[in-house]
């Protein structure tokens, strides 16, 4: 995403974390019928994202906006936000699927030591007040976001301890002539780890252990994960100049570095949610 997330509920789950492993027997998220419907913003696979709920997110995220010094169109203001929502509802919809379940006991608990947390009853109602919460918008908004965040962590929780990844050293360069050099160097007989650390002495051209899609620029990860072990690479051209990669070695299981580990997590909820939204009916109701 490319903002930090703003809404305040998401460091409100940081304090009231500890109730993410709770399974209880009353519905975790539901969504209460009502005699005559809201305006929608949208529905999610027939649930209801109220205009009312989207109109308020807006708010709060344009005021995080503003105290971050961000100025963005409105149009993008209101695309981050509904989908920021919709994500939220297929998480959620996904968790309580799969029988995870708050009581409303542990919830009320939750909120009563928020409550003191923040000062009191006044302050949270003055924080309620300012954040464009009532009482009900909050504790609904909050049950989703915790049922959301649990099925968050069950998807980043299917990546294992380790995965297929190669071991790579690089050389790289800024233009076609240095490019060209390097080149004819190589088709020389120029040893490949002397020029890397000519061209690099601080790591000699080390780009270590990675998985496939973890490196920025796709044209060099594709080319690292098509070499035999051994083999140099042709030159490769990339955003950022020109490229020539060693494979020194191929683990089809090496065990994941932590940043490596937190990269697949982060593809496999950006995946899921690419699946779950072809495969459910979003229905968009803004003017």
């Amino acid at each position: 995403m490319s903002h930090t997330r703003y809404s305040i509920i998401y460091l409100i789950l940081l304090i009231l974390s500890g109730c993410s492993h709770l399974i209880q027997t009353t519905p975790a998220y539901t969504s209460e019928p009502t005699p005559t419907e809201p305006p929608m913003a949208a529905r999610v696979n027939g649930e209801g994202i109220t205009l009312a709920e989207y109109e308020s997110e807006l708010s709060r995220y344009q005021a995080y906006e503003s105290e971050q010094g961000i100025s963005s169109e409105l149009t993008a203001q209101r695309e981050k936000v509904l989908d920021e929502l919709i994500t939220q509802v297929l998480l959620a919809q996904a968790g309580s699927l799969q029988g995870y379940m708050i009581e409303d006991s542990v919830l009320d608990q939750k909120l009563s030591d928020l409550i003191n947390q923040t000062g009191g009853q006044e302050k949270y109602q003055e924080w309620l007040s300012k954040n464009a919460f009532d009482e009900e918008s909050f504790k609904h908004a909050l049950r989703r976001s915790l049922v959301a965040a649990w099925m968050r962590d069950q998807i980043a929780a299917s990546v294992g301890d380790t995965a297929d990844q190669v071991h790579v050293r690089q050389i790289r360069v800024s233009t076609i002539e240095e490019a060209q050099q390097v080149q004819q160097q190589l088709q020389g007989g120029t040893d490949f780890n002397l020029l890397a650390a000519q061209y690099d002495p601080l790591t000699n051209g080390e780009l270590g252990w990675f998985p496939r899609g973890y490196l920025l620029q796709p044209t060099v990860d594709e080319a690292a994960f098509n070499l035999q072990p051994g083999q140099v690479s042709e030159m490769i051209q990339s955003e950022v100049g020109y490229h020539f990669l060693l494979l020194v070695e191929r683990d089809a299981q090496h065990m994941l570095s932590p940043d490596a580990k937190l990269f697949l997590q982060r593809q496999a909820v950006i995946q899921w949610l690419q699946q779950r939204r072809a495969e459910s009916t979003i229905e968009i109701l803004l003017p």
